[in-house]
């Protein structure tokens, strides 16, 4: 099923999804792993531009932007069923949560942190499945004016 969003183009997002009754699946670092690589298998078959991310236990954080003709709910659906399909199980919630992002650092610095401060790391280099540890491809952040890429593309 698709969750509609009015605006899914030119602009830059913060998605949050969380698994089924917020279980702990990503806390298996094989799992963890696993979210990460269909993130970037989906990237492949339904471009996006990607700024940053964190696998949490149970949750995900992606900033991210969808090319023109692009949709944000056909990348979260076919991610959500590439995770499900590799791990072999239902994983998420039906829904996700979209907003649009005015400030990039901030919203990048609140993705990075988020492991600190659920207390899984002490810096945010240091927890491996986040765009923070300096292991995984990312875009450079855009310019932004008025909440829209301001000519990135």
């Amino acid at each position: 099923m698709f969750q509609r969003h009015p605006i899914q183009n030119q602009h830059l997002m913060l998605i949050t999804t969380c698994t089924k009754d917020r279980r702990q699946i990503f806390a298996d670092a094989a799992c963890a792993r696993e979210a990460i690589e269909s993130l970037y298998r989906v990237q492949y078959w339904n471009p996006f531009f990607l700024f940053g991310f964190v696998i949490m236990p149970d949750h995900g954080h992606f900033l991210l932007n969808v090319p023109e003709h692009g949709s944000i709910s056909r990348v979260m659906q076919a991610y959500k069923r590439s995770v499900s399909f590799e791990i072999g199980k239902a994983v998420w919630q039906s829904r996700f949560h979209m907003e649009i992002v005015q400030s990039c650092r901030r919203v990048l610095n609140y993705i990075h942190l988020n492991p600190v401060r659920q207390n899984l790391c002490l810096e945010a280099a240091a927890y491996p499945w986040s765009s923070a540890s300096g292991r995984w491809d990312v875009c450079e952040l855009p310019m932004m004016q008025e909440g829209r890429i301001d000519e990135y593309w």
